[in-house]
């Protein structure tokens, strides 16, 4: 049986299929409950941290605790990000709100760089120049080993998200992390992966406390805890930097978007396309084609508007602007076809 989709709805399923379930109302429901299970996991997790920190004295679960406490902070930023980016195009804002959701994510990833990092760092190089005694490990052992438990459930739902994504991408997982226009996603992955890890060298650090008697161990791992935020915090607020400026789509997607649109019975050949995330899985797509025949302008016109109007329908794409190609103006070829 034929396909009953019109030719605009192809350009826009292409692309859609590529991107990582562009449109779908799963992904955006999927990545409200990552943000919640993070937030409630982190919350419960600094309660536990500060306390056992005033307990035990040690600085690596001081450091912990700030850690904790701060990416409690990024997922409120992150579930705002969701709600403000949520809000439907108007007037003032014809593409929408989408980029919102950079906004709010990159508040939390520097959040996560002045609070976690910071305190951590700062507080590590005070015990060096100012050791005190710990006491009660038994208690920071325990409380390590329950939020290890409850940042494992946090990542796993993450993951989880994030690996259905990459296969329907066809990207591995840690590209997918890392490319995916969902800064959600990739905030809650990295925090909950430096989450693990600085969990391991909290508890590395005070048992060497605990063995030698010397602060210096649980110190330096308060300060390597810190060092490990700030780098994760500067890869997410790097990837929200680009997409706030303007990042365009994957090549993958173009060439979609671009032999989709070649196979339309109007267009004869492309000359310029560019697809541009404006939210996450949410994208404008500008270009310019040849239309076959010789039409007038005015019917030439009227064919753009339609094709402009129709791709927008669809979902995933927010806008779309279409002109006229200029006679000698080069066609295009899908990338993997131009290499050499």
């Amino acid at each position: 049986m034929p396909d009953s989709r019109t030719p605009p709805d192809l350009v826009a399923g292409s692309v859609a299929e590529a991107a990582e379930g562009v449109g779908g109302q799963e992904p955006e429901n999927e990545s409200l409950l990552t943000v919640v299970v993070a937030f409630a996991a982190n919350l419960l997790i600094a309660v536990a941290k500060s306390a056992a920190a005033v307990v035990t004295g040690s600085a690596s679960m001081l450091a912990e605790a700030a850690h904790s406490w701060a990416d409690t902070g990024n997922e409120i930023f992150l579930l705002i990000a969701q709600r403000r980016a949520a809000k439907k195009a108007d007037d003032a804002h014809p593409l929408g709100y989408g980029r919102e959701v950079y906004v709010w994510s990159l508040f939390a990833a520097i959040g996560l760089f002045a609070v976690g990092a910071g305190v951590s760092i700062t507080h590590g190089f005070s015990e060096l120049a100012h050791p005190e005694p710990a006491s009660d490990f038994g208690v920071a052992y325990v409380v390590l080993a329950v939020s290890a438990v409850l940042e494992g459930i946090s990542f796993f739902q993450a993951s989880r998200q994030a690996k259905r994504a990459a296969a329907r991408s066809d990207r591995d997982l840690f590209e997918h992390v890392l490319e995916t226009s969902d800064p959600t996603v990739r905030a809650v992955f990295f925090e909950d992966a430096a989450a693990l890890v600085g969990i391991a060298i909290a508890f590395v650090g005070i048992a060497l406390h605990q063995a030698t008697g010397s602060a210096t161990p649980d110190a330096i791992g308060s300060i390597l805890v810190g060092v490990l935020l700030a780098v994760v915090a500067i890869v997410l607020i790097d990837r929200n930097r680009r997409f706030l400026v303007g990042e365009s789509a994957d090549p993958r997607l173009r060439d979609a978007a671009l032999g989709a649109l070649l196979e339309l019975p109007e267009v004869d050949r492309v000359t310029e396309l560019r697809l541009e995330f404006v939210g996450a899985r949410q994208m404008y797509l500008t270009g310019a084609v040849d239309l076959t025949g010789n039409m007038a302008e005015d019917d030439a016109s009227h064919v753009l508007a339609s094709l402009e109007r129709r791709i927008a329908s669809n979902p995933g794409i927010v806008g779309a602007l279409l002109s006229l190609s200029e006679p000698e103006d080069a066609s295009l070829a899908p990338a993997r076809e131009a290499r050499p």
